[in-house]
């Protein structure tokens, strides 16, 4: 069947829905949204806000400043994940260069015996190559014409790395005990660790692309502990494994433990209350999450 729908003026996307039931009061503001963000990328949001069964139809009294609201809500909360990443990449990174570099030497990331697939690793060489061949960084020019290094030592290399071959190189070290020395850091099992840092890589590209994450089902969850840390079992949502809540717990867990006077939980709890609690829920949220043990300290 061939596609003939047309598109629509900024003018006629508004009449589609003021005709749908959402009252707009100042047409101005929500022309310019719409010009700079997108109807269908608005459009998505409008889900709790519908007659339930008939997603084209907003329920009574709802505004064009609730759909805005809910939008400029996920947007703040995509800044603080992609921050709260961030952090736990440097982190990883800095823990993974100095175990490994400590026991294998300034080059152990190249050494095959250190890593249980070969064929991976090799992959993952290939891969940290051509970051090299594209990075601009003085130091790669430093030790390359200095030290006649192809690459150099793992804890200058590891600032080309990126997240998602860091972990590659992570779940690929062979001696269960190198990764338990790193992920003791973060009173996780290396496996545990292993998803996370999966889990981060895929969160970080959602957000990179700007991508819903407030009541989005994930394609790649995380895998929750059943026994420690105890702070996190009593405060994960076990029967909601593909919701941001969830990941936000671990990311409380690992914050306390990275930067324990990091304002971030501060503000992640102060984001949430600006919308209402009855949009909790569709990231996974429990009724009395406020009072489980990651989350209770931040009530005040």
């Amino acid at each position: 069947m061939k596609y003939s729908k047309p598109p629509a003026s900024y003018e006629a996307q508004i009449q589609i829905l003021k005709d749908r039931g959402l009252i707009i009061k100042d047409e101005d503001f929500a022309r310019h949204c719409l010009e700079h963000h997108n109807y269908y990328r608005l459009s998505a949001y409008r889900f709790p806000l519908a007659v339930s069964g008939s997603p084209d139809r907003f329920l009574p009294d709802t505004t064009f400043d609730d759909l805005w609201n809910l939008y400029h809500f996920d947007r703040t909360l995509r800044q603080l994940v992609s921050e709260a990443v961030k952090r736990v990449e440097i982190s990883v990174r800095s823990r993974w260069v100095y175990v490994l570099s400590h026991r294998y030497g300034p080059l152990a990331y190249e050494d095959p015996k250190v890593f249980r697939d070969l064929k991976r690793h090799n992959a993952a060489l290939d891969l940290l190559d051509n970051e090299l061949k594209k990075s601009h960084e003085v130091f790669v020019k430093h030790y390359r014409e200095r030290y006649q290094m192809k690459r150099p030592p793992i804890w200058a290399m590891s600032e080309v790395l990126t997240f998602g071959s860091l972990s590659r190189f992570y779940e690929n070290v062979k001696r269960t005990s190198d990764k338990k020395e790193i992920s003791r850091t973060y009173d996780l099992s290396p496996e545990l660790l292993k998803s996370l840092l999966e889990h981060c890589v895929y969160i970080r590209n959602l957000c990179a692309h700007h991508s819903r994450l407030w009541n989005r089902q994930f394609t790649i969850s995380v895998e929750l502990p059943n026994r420690s840390p105890v702070s996190v079992v009593e405060s994960i949502h076990p029967s909601e494994d593909r919701r941001i809540y969830n990941t936000l717990v671990l990311l409380l867990h690992m914050l306390k433990i990275i930067e324990p006077h990091a304002r971030w939980p501060v503000r992640l709890v102060d984001l949430l209350n600006t919308i209402s609690p009855r949009f909790h829920p569709h990231m996974g949220f429990p009724s009395d999450w406020m009072d489980r043990p990651l989350w209770k300290p931040l009530s005040s």
